[in-house]
């Protein structure tokens, strides 16, 4: 009987969640053409008057819309996703435990929309900014340089630094989840090996963002600050909790 229930508020979820999605996936492929324009308005003010963007191929306009409908509607369904699993899982939980989910859940929408935010309203425009400069002409005029960038590399290359930037927004919850489950060592751990754990953020910087020496910094100094804060809390919890049962 309790599996009959289960299967049964499964399909009810998965059938709002089918609806959502394509519901979300026509509404963003009807504004496709807007959701460009956001993207592409900080390299427009930059190129400006010669800001327009070139096909290289035939569909490759139609792929584009078709990639910006996907990726808008990934990031306006995500939450109505989180919602409809929140709801499945929570009645399996203990008060408790559902509080620090609830926690989590906003705590995980607060810092992926100020990320969000403060990538496309300064770090996209300052990339755009030095790929300009290097697509310009050379000061002794032997060599023409103009750019002419394609629609469809344009926007991916800005989705990438954009979701690039929603993951690093996840890592504080990350980092706490793992010490939640694992425990006091692993905090220990981090700060016995973090000069380690700086290499590998470097390394993973410089895989992750656009190849641009301040980008790759600014990208590995907030994921290690980010970490290294995370592990700060979870030092100040774990001394207030010994405190408290000593």
């Amino acid at each position: 009987m309790e599996l009959e229930i289960i299967l049964k508020e499964l399909r009810i979820r998965l059938f709002w969640i089918l609806i959502c999605f394509s519901l979300t996936w026509l509404t963003s492929y009807w504004l496709s053409e807007e959701f460009i324009f956001l993207l592409a308005k900080s390299l427009i003010i930059l190129l400006y008057p010669d800001s327009f963007f070139i096909c290289a191929q035939l569909t490759e306009a139609f792929n584009t819309y078709v990639t910006m409908s996907l990726i808008s509607c990934f990031y306006f369904f995500s939450p109505f996703l989180g919602y409809q699993i929140r709801c499945f899982l929570m009645p399996s939980c203990y008060e408790g435990r559902r509080e620090r989910y609830k926690k989590l859940l906003y705590g995980g929408g607060f810092c992926f929309l100020l990320f969000l935010s403060v990538t496309f309203v300064w770090v996209v425009p300052y990339a755009w900014h030095f790929f300009q400069l290097l697509s310009t002409t050379s000061s002794t005029d032997l060599l023409m340089i103009k750019l002419q960038p394609k629609i469809f590399d344009y926007i991916l290359l800005t989705v990438r630094i954009l979701f690039i930037s929603s993951i690093c927004s996840q890592i504080p919850l990350i980092v706490i989840c793992l010490l939640e489950s694992i425990g006091f060592p692993v905090v220990r751990t981090l700060i016995r090996n973090r000069h380690f754990f700086l290499v590998a953020l470097l390394l993973i910087a410089t895989l992750c963002s656009p190849p641009d020496i301040w980008c790759q910094i600014f990208a590995c100094f907030l994921t290690f600050v980010l970490i290294e804060s995370t592990v700060l809390v979870a030092l100040i919890i774990q001394v207030s909790k010994k405190q408290l049962s000593g």
